[in-house]
């Protein structure tokens, strides 16, 4: 795999962190299996987490959200917010300290660890925090090996991911809290009106949990094209990130909470 964030040749590193060790093998036999994929570390706890990020930088990111010590949301928060566990700039273009691409296309200065948790059904209490925190994706335990892989390449090239299951699960929960989320009055001014079809299919895609290189097959288009429409849609509706965006999907009724999504 080569992307600007994982240069070619180089397979992409993976750091696992699960405080059960029987998880961490099967995690490791899974990834090292993948010619483009290797383990660079294991941790068996949060606190062991940052510490190998420091030590490794490594390009992805496994976290567990229950662990001792240090919980994975904050070690997400850490590693997240830390230059530390940062590589070194993959990209010449000088840029302001602190930008980052958040599925734009914008050039960003270093590249810090990806960080995809991997959950079960019980752990959504957790999915709003640790986004906010800076994870850029959730995927389930119980899932396909093969999927398992393929969000580690779709978080490891910049793009964030979001399983169908968690994104139902997690507008099921903001929608039963009452009161405006995230700091944002739903809908301002129905902005939704104001997007293009191009760009009302691709926030349709998003929310439903779809990947930039997914909504570029679904819609046949560059996945380039799908990073602009999304930078379009993020200052339309005036939100700040991903997750941000699918809020807003459910809050126009784009998609209805409790039906089927796609």
């Amino acid at each position: 795999m080569s992307s600007d964030r994982v240069p070619a040749g180089r397979p992409i590193r993976v750091l696992i962190a699960d405080d059960e060790a029987l998880v961490r093998a099967g995690f490791r036999l899974l990834v090292d299996a993948t010619p483009d994929l290797t383990v660079v570390a294991e941790a068996g706890d949060g606190v062991a987490a940052v510490r190998a990020c420091r030590r490794l930088r490594p390009d992805v990111v496994l976290m567990d959200i229950r662990m001792p010590v240090m919980d994975g949301l904050e070690a997400t928060r850490v590693i997240a917010a830390d230059t530390a566990t940062a590589a070194a700039p993959s990209r010449s273009v000088a840029v302001p300290a602190g930008t980052t691409t958040q599925d734009t296309g914008a050039v960003e200065q270093v590249d810090r660890p990806r960080i995809l948790i991997v959950t079960t059904f019980d752990d959504d209490e957790y999915v709003f925090g640790a986004l906010r925190a800076g994870a850029a994706g959730f995927i389930l335990k119980d899932t396909q090996p093969e999927n398992l892989v393929a969000a580690i390449r779709t978080v490891a090239a910049g793009d964030s991911l979001l399983a169908p299951g968690i994104t139902r699960r997690l507008i099921a929960e903001f929608v039963r809290r009452p009161g405006p989320t995230a700091g944002r009055d739903p809908d301002p001014a129905g902005l939704l009106p104001t997007l293009t079809e191009r760009e009302r299919a691709v926030l349709f895609h998003v929310a439903s949990g779809y990947s930039n290189a997914e909504i570029a097959q679904a819609l046949y288009v560059g996945t380039s094209t799908v990073k602009t429409h999304i930078g379009h849609l993020l200052t339309k509706l005036a939100v700040r990130d991903r997750v941000q965006l699918v809020i807003a999907a459910y809050e126009s009724g784009l998609i209805t909470p409790g039906k089927p999504i796609g």
